[in-house]
């Protein structure tokens, strides 16, 4: 069972920045496409952005394209997401997430963290 530690929310004003971080437990991390899910308040859970085992193919929402950058270290076993141009919509319990099933295609994310909150003020 992969255990994904999410850190790097907080509270942000409009147009401001965070970096969120997510560390994977195991030996197998390389082998894991991963991605970010956002749910806001009293709507379902969303797709943010996901990426490839190596790192070579990546995927946005188009809510985000452009302002969010989803990258990998997988010498440090951890996944991030760049968020620059915060919006107030943005605001959310953002989720990392595994597809523990090895270099599979279409992913299938069935690990997920505990979440960490970002809250954009305008």
């Amino acid at each position: 069972q992969v255990q994904l530690v999410e850190s790097g929310g907080g509270l942000v004003q409009a147009g401001g920045s965070l970096r969120l971080s997510c560390v994977a437990s195991g030996r197998s991390f390389s082998s894991y496409a991963m991605a970010w899910y956002r749910q806001a308040p009293g709507k379902e859970r969303q797709f943010v952005a996901d990426i490839s085992w190596s790192g070579g193919n990546t995927r946005y929402a188009d809510s985000v394209k452009g302002r969010f950058t989803i990258s990998r270290d997988n010498a440090k076993n951890t996944v991030y997401l760049r968020m620059n141009s915060l919006k107030p919509e943005d605001t959310a319990v953002y989720y990392c997430a595994a597809d523990t099933g090895g270099w599979r295609i279409p992913y299938e994310f069935d690990s997920w963290g505990q979440g960490t909150q970002v809250t954009v003020s305008s």
